[in-house]
């Protein structure tokens, strides 16, 4: 009998450990970039990966360097950040933690074995236990599955996180170098308004300007004076946004170099039926929204169970030395713990598991109702800054053109005054500057259209510059 029960207690113990090793959930960090690349392609190229060894980040370090000795388009900024940002290697390393923290969920927790040796005279009595949560054990494949949830979660809100990093990469090229644009068209404002402001106070002093003509060719100078300055500093400001989010350092700083002016707008925009089949159900949002509200569902129906009691099975051997006697004897047998829910019944804890899972819900809801939404908007803020662009680029600017070179006819013959060819001049710099704006406003919102098509909706605003002429120059 005794090498029966011995059999069975092991065989029992191996069952144990079967079952608590098919039941856990599991996790890796190649899984967790294999995830991101194969969902978020169109943003990572499937090149997204997390240094770990120096020889990696050797390796990174001379891609980079390899990229910053030309001027970085958008695409190969996106690429310099993919291999040089902190903050995407963060993002990685964070997740990974995040999905091995969702994963220890699943597991229950390690059988506890205990030693106890008692003297009462010559008797000598050894016992040894070993414990286990039996209420664990008996839920642990529902345990696996809120694990497994909770790992999707985790999965889903990495590669969110990832999209919106890489949207804000591309948006601050596009304004780094709308920046540097405008500031190379400001600088040759400014010389001319300055040769403007020098010619009027010539001309007043020759008695062919009257006070005020000169006061509004030096207030156009004072003007270009102050764009110029605001236009230096936003190169600064939107150029070092863009080495934050690229995280390059002092050296790789110097390196940087932008290409001169935004590349030329599409020759169609996108259609708005193409764009919907783009983003179906596998929207980031909408999927983790539903990830989220079955987490919920499973945890609720864990929580059902073991808000009530815990129960706690203890395998038993204690052994009595009789040392005046000269015997041993062994008594094996097992025992069962329960906690006793007399003075908490669970009732907190079931009604804040409804509560999750009653918000999940509507969480769900919320998010399936506004995808729809955020996407139409998104394509109309990119459908209205594409046409808006393409009408200063077909239009406006082609007729200020046109009306400045015929001034220009008309100044040479002698037919208007100088006033009116440095009003015209004013006008013509408005049209440019306000043409820039609108490409930039395009760029801006395809790069939030991108971000919307896969379930990450960047809010868009678009901003109206207009071209006309002030009311004080309209009147000559």
């Amino acid at each position: 009998m005794m090498p029966l029960r011995a059999t069975r207690a092991k065989l029992a113990l191996s069952a144990l450990g079967l079952a608590v090793l098919t039941g856990c959930a599991s996790v890796s960090l190649d899984q967790n970039i294999r995830r991101v690349n194969d969902e978020a392609g169109s943003f990572t190229e499937g090149k997204l990966s997390l240094a770990r060894t120096q020889e990696e980040r050797d390796q990174r370090a001379q891609a980079a360097q390899t990229l910053l000795a030309q001027p970085l388009g958008q695409k190969e900024t996106v690429r310099l950040a993919l291999v040089n940002s902190p903050s995407l290697q963060a993002l990685l390393a964070q997740g990974w933690a995040e999905s091995s923290d969702a994963a220890q969920v699943g597991r229950i927790g390690n059988p506890i074995f205990s030693f106890e040796r008692m003297t009462a005279g010559p008797e000598l009595e050894l016992a040894r236990a070993l414990s286990v949560g039996l209420l664990d054990l008996l839920t642990l494949p529902t345990r696996r599955g809120v694990a497994t949830g909770l790992i999707e979660q985790s999965q889903l809100r990495l590669t969110g996180d990832v999209v919106d990093q890489i949207t804000r990469v591309r948006q601050a090229w596009v304004r780094a170098v709308v920046a540097q644009q405008s500031f190379s068209y400001a600088k040759q404002v400014y010389a001319s308004a300055e040769a403007g402001a020098e010619l009027a106070k010539r001309m007043q002093g020759a008695g062919n300007f009257n006070r005020i003509t000169r006061a509004r060719e030096q207030a156009f100078y004072a003007d270009a004076a102050t764009r110029l300055s605001t236009a230096q500093h936003q190169v600064t400001s939107s150029r070092e946004e863009l080495v934050r989010l690229l995280g390059l350092d002092e050296g790789q700083t110097q390196a940087l170099q932008l290409p001169e002016r935004l590349p030329d707008l599409p020759k169609q925009p996108q259609e708005p039926q193409a764009v919907a089949s783009m983003a179906t159900q596998a929207r980031l949002d909408v999927r983790l929204a539903q990830a989220g509200m079955d987490s919920a569902a499973k945890a609720q129906g864990l929580t059902m169970v073991t808000s009530f009691t815990d129960i706690e099975l203890t395998w038993r051997r204690n052994t009595t030395f009789d040392n005046a006697e000269g015997t041993r004897s062994t008594a094996r047998g097992w025992e069962i713990a329960v906690r006793l829910p007399i003075f908490d019944w669970g009732g907190m804890q079931r009604s804040a598991m409804n509560a999750r899972t009653l918000a999940a819900a509507n969480q769900l809801e919320a998010t399936v109702r506004s995808a729809g939404s955020s996407l139409r908007e998104s394509y109309s803020a990119y459908r209205t800054a594409y046409d808006v662009a393409r009408h200063y680029r077909d239009e406006v600017v082609p007729l200020r053109k046109v009306i400045s070179d015929e001034n220009q006819l008309l100044y040479n013959g002698m037919f208007i005054s100088t006033f009116e060819l440095l009003a015209d001049a004013r006008d013509q710099v408005s049209a440019v500057m306000a043409a820039i704006d609108a490409q930039q406003q395009f760029w801006l919102a395809d790069a939030a259209l991108q971000a919307s098509v896969i379930g990450r909706p960047t809010t868009t605003s678009l901003s109206v510059t207009s071209s006309a002429p002030s009311s004080g120059e309209a009147g000559h």
